[in-house]
């Protein structure tokens, strides 16, 4: 019994990752998939920043560089500007 709720443990937390990953929007770096260029002289691991406006509001986002040089979209957030409601 505790192995089966062991197996079902893990299975749940590997798939926990996938569902609460964040999807791309249009403005994105990765929207459309992968950009076609790589940054090769970044180190792995290194952060990206990408500021862009969607239906009127401005983003902020953080993408990871990952070992096969691609972006790893991990965080986002819309900026409030001072005194706009």
């Amino acid at each position: 019994m505790k192995k089966v709720f062991a197996v079902a443990v893990l299975a749940a937390l590997a798939g926990a990752h996938s569902a609460f990953a964040i999807e791309p929007i249009p403005g994105s770096i990765t929207y459309r998939g992968q950009p076609h260029t790589r940054l090769q002289k970044a180190p792995v691991g290194s952060p990206v920043q990408n500021q862009f406006y969607y239906n009127g509001e401005d983003y902020r986002e953080t993408y990871i560089i990952q070992p096969d040089r691609s972006l790893k979209l991990v965080e986002r957030h819309m900026v409030q500007i001072p005194g706009d409601r």
